[in-house]
């Protein structure tokens, strides 16, 4: 691991008395600096804590909030929830897999996008949805689809 991510990950673990108690928000505050949990991270907690590797890994594998890899620049979640479901949800998902030429869960090779269907944002009125970081798109269609992540891409120069 990088001696500047040591130096982050030293300095979130000198905000916290107890780190077993502390276990969660050391893990949010690391997910803050890295954008996920990875395998040195939890390592190197481990050896400043004495936490064992199994219990960070409990807790980060427990909760849906914290990520165990890389996310993408954009990170797209496609809803699979019931309303969105019925108004075709799993077509939005095939779409975004198509443009993008990766599985729900990996990122794309620039490191630009990555994508996963989640159970439910919370946009029902707008079925199908999904978001983009923390915007949400909603009575989505293929072509929407397509549409928005290609003018992401050309912001972006790709």
């Amino acid at each position: 691991m990088a001696d500047n991510l040591k130096i982050g990950i030293d300095a979130i673990l000198e905000k916290y008395i107890n780190p077993e108690e502390s276990l969660i928000a050391i893990l949010q505050d690391v997910q803050g600096l890295l954008g996920y949990i990875s395998e040195d991270a939890v390592k190197y907690i481990t050896e400043k804590t004495g936490i064992a590797s199994s219990r960070i890994m409990g807790v980060a594998s427990f909760y849906a909030g914290f990520r165990l890899k890389p996310v993408g620049k954009y990170r797209i979640m496609v809803c699979m929830g019931t309303a969105c479901h019925v108004n075709g949800s799993e077509r939005i998902g095939d779409t975004v897999k198509r443009v993008l030429g990766i599985e729900a869960g990996d990122v794309t090779d620039d490191g630009l996008f990555s994508w996963e269907e989640v159970a439910c944002l919370g946009c029902c009125s707008i079925s199908p949805a999904m978001m983009i970081n923390d915007t949400a798109y909603g009575t989505l269609t293929q072509e929407k689809v397509v549409s928005i992540i290609n003018s992401i891409k050309e912001e972006e120069g790709k």
